[in-house]
């Protein structure tokens, strides 16, 4: 069985492959980007939602919301760049808009998770003071 920090370790380094490949995609030619459905905002939606999965196990001790602003933060660099003229892309807010719901979803199990285990932790503690 591999250790914890070995299995941090590959996280984290399959989480900096995946951003690496995410921008690459972004700013190279259409016509050679991966195009994982035929809808681009799904594309975004699959992207983003994966990066957010991986950001979580390849840094477990972070605040999601943390992790969530740095995702739509890097979604909205990728939007930026593609706006540029040397790049021959076309920047689009609601690619943005797409990364940033898939990240939300990504992360709302979570944080309902977090929010149950808060809420029960309290409930000894706000049923004794009633």
């Amino acid at each position: 069985m591999p250790s914890i920090s070995l299995l941090l370790k590959a996280a984290r380094l399959v989480f900096l492959a995946a951003l690496i490949f995410t921008f690459y995609s972004a700013v190279i030619p259409p016509e050679h980007a991966l195009h994982l459905t035929p809808w681009d905002k799904a594309t975004h939606f699959i992207a983003f939602y994966v990066l957010t999965g991986l950001a979580v196990a390849a840094c477990p001790r972070q605040n999601p919301v943390i992790i969530g602003a740095g995702l739509s933060a890097f979604g909205g660099l990728i939007e930026v760049v593609q706006g540029l003229p040397m790049v021959h892309r076309d920047q689009d807010f609601w690619d943005w808009v797409a990364d940033t719901i898939a990240i939300a979803s990504a992360l709302a199990p979570l944080l309902l998770s977090w929010w149950r285990a808060t809420v029960r932790s309290g409930q000894k503690y706000i049923d004794s003071n009633s």
